[in-house]
């Protein structure tokens, strides 16, 4: 009986022990993260262009950055309720969505 709760609390310690270490090891990963630009880039939806997704609950969307120097347009999806005139904040503005077929 002593020895059975001996090998129990042994076995609690040591998994106690190796997740404590796990648990270490993640936040080391994590601190060294690089660091991410977290500035959002402003666009104007210059036109609505039609609805995507498999059950249209993405819309299609042509914006104009504002942070940019020159007429620079992009083509987003964006998920929502949307119009003309609304103002994004865009997270990225490299990438831009595929067209509509």
């Amino acid at each position: 009986s002593k020895a059975t709760v001996s090998v129990l609390y042994w076995l609690l310690i040591s998994r106690h022990r190796k997740m404590s270490t796990q648990a270490k090891a993640a936040a080391k990963v994590e601190d060294e993260a690089p660091v991410i630009n977290d500035a959002a880039s402003l666009a104007i939806v210059v036109k609505v262009i039609g609805r995507t997704g498999s059950r249209g609950g993405v819309t299609q969307v042509r914006t104009k950055l504002l942070d940019t120097v020159g007429d620079r347009t992009i083509i987003r999806n964006v998920k929502g309720p949307i119009r003309e005139g609304d103002i994004l904040a865009l997270m990225e503005t490299e990438r831009e969505a595929r067209r509509l077929r």
